[in-house]
């Protein structure tokens, strides 16, 4: 739910999206999806979201441990689909990463403009956005 002022209640405990920090988490995600094109930006927006989490409220860090394990698992599925590539089965496996990554990106930043956290930022599915005040925010 969203209260004056960009913030949500959780259990009594105000849980802040500043604006700075929301700008903050939607320009990495931008540089996720410009990272499909220019690998190397993708990188750019991993080191943000690592350097940002130590001030963000929870409610923000969330959306930065959600891109954080973005990364890595992108990652690591691009990595087998590289090493299996000769085997076929290798384009299937990267292009699956592919949509997955973008898919991911999307939800978050969909999730993010609606002031919405993800229920759970280290699954390896689709997430589910959520009201900050109806997910554990725990740092």
């Amino acid at each position: 739910m969203r209260c004056a002022g960009g913030s949500v209640n959780d259990g009594g405990m105000e849980q802040s999206f500043d604006p700075r920090q929301v700008g903050n988490a939607n320009l990495i995600y931008i540089l996720y999806l410009v990272g499909v094109a220019v690998p190397v930006i993708g990188l750019v927006g991993l080191v943000l979201a690592y350097n940002a989490r130590a001030a963000a409220p929870p409610a923000v860090d969330n959306h930065y441990r959600n891109q954080i394990n973005i990364f890595w698992k992108a990652l690591g599925i691009s990595l087998v689909g590289v090493l299996t590539f000769f085997f076929l089965i290798g384009v299937l496996i990267f292009l699956f990463g592919a949509v997955w990554y973008i898919i991911r990106t999307v939800q978050g930043m969909q999730a993010l403009a609606r002031w919405q956290v993800i229920e759970d930022p280290s699954s390896w599915g689709f997430p589910r956005a959520v009201s900050a005040d109806a997910a554990p925010l725990v740092r």
